[in-house]
């Protein structure tokens, strides 16, 4: 079955299982709060599993699985943001009730978190403890790109610029083809975003940097300030688009304290 535009239909928030979305990173009795990450365009629950273990106490941490990858690579792609913020939103209410959540989304999943996070808060039923923007620049800030247009070596060139995924998967042809449906499907999603429709957060917003980024300057990562009416912080770290891998014990120092801190506010 197929859309009027062709496009394959999507579950609808009714029909979501939060345990295809959702992947635990850590458990902890002493847990305050849950922090959840969202992955970069591409990418998938996995790429936060290295950090997981240099995480406090004070958080128990999962990750998002996106559909039409590893073991949701049978299932259609979203292909825009508010469709992923959408999906997600529901499933942090539906899967993860009780403890207040902390928001941690790298690059596309910087903005389908911050999407996240306004539909919490214009849902009236409370706002995230906090949202850790990680290698993107703020949402309000739209530049012309059009590298899900491009074709197959195209997309792969790019991918291999940000040095996002291992240049041994990209070589491999069943690899690749496995890849490439998920990559081209973010790529458009985060592409054709086009900017906030809602006022700032309330939250408070920090923002993770490399400070030799290709996509994303010191401005345009400061630029984020102009979206929360909460407490605002910008973080700068030596690397580039995946500086978490660049350097990721700078990157576990600033994320334990910046969660420590926000987990300090849910304390009597």
């Amino acid at each position: 079955m197929t859309t009027a535009s062709g496009s394959r239909p999507h579950r609808t928030p009714a029909d979501l299982r939060t345990d295809l979305w959702l992947r635990r990173l850590t458990r902890s009795a002493d847990a305050r709060a849950r922090l959840v990450c969202l992955p970069h365009a591409g990418g998938s629950a996995n790429f936060f599993f290295p950090f997981a273990d240099s995480l406090p106490a004070t958080v128990e941490a999962y990750a998002i699985q996106y559909p039409g990858r590893q073991d949701r690579r049978t299932e259609p792609c979203l292909t825009t943001v508010e469709e992923l913020a959408d999906a997600v939103y529901p499933v942090l209410r539906q899967g993860l009730p009780g403890l207040p959540l902390i928001l941690l989304g790298h690059s596309m999943g910087a903005i389908v978190a911050f999407e996240v996070a306004t539909r919490m808060e214009a849902s009236g039923t409370g706002s995230p403890l906090g949202l850790i923007a990680s290698g993107r620049r703020a949402p309000s800030i739209h530049t012309v790109e059009t590298v899900h247009q491009r074709d197959d070596a195209g997309l792969v060139a790019e991918i291999r610029r940000l040095s996002g995924t291992d240049d041994a998967l990209l070589d491999d042809p069943e690899i690749r083809e496995m890849l490439l449906p998920a990559l081209r499907a973010d790529y458009r999603a985060i592409e054709t975003y086009p900017g906030p429709a809602g006022p700032p957060l309330n939250c408070p917003v920090s923002v993770f940097v490399g400070d030799d980024d290709p996509r994303v300057s010191l401005d345009e990562a400061d630029a984020w300030r102009h979206h929360t009416q909460g407490d605002f912080a910008r973080h700068i770290f030596p690397g580039g688009h995946f500086y978490l891998r660049d350097s990721p014990r700078e990157f576990t120092t600033t994320l334990t304290r910046e969660l420590s801190r926000l987990c300090g506010s849910t304390a009597p």
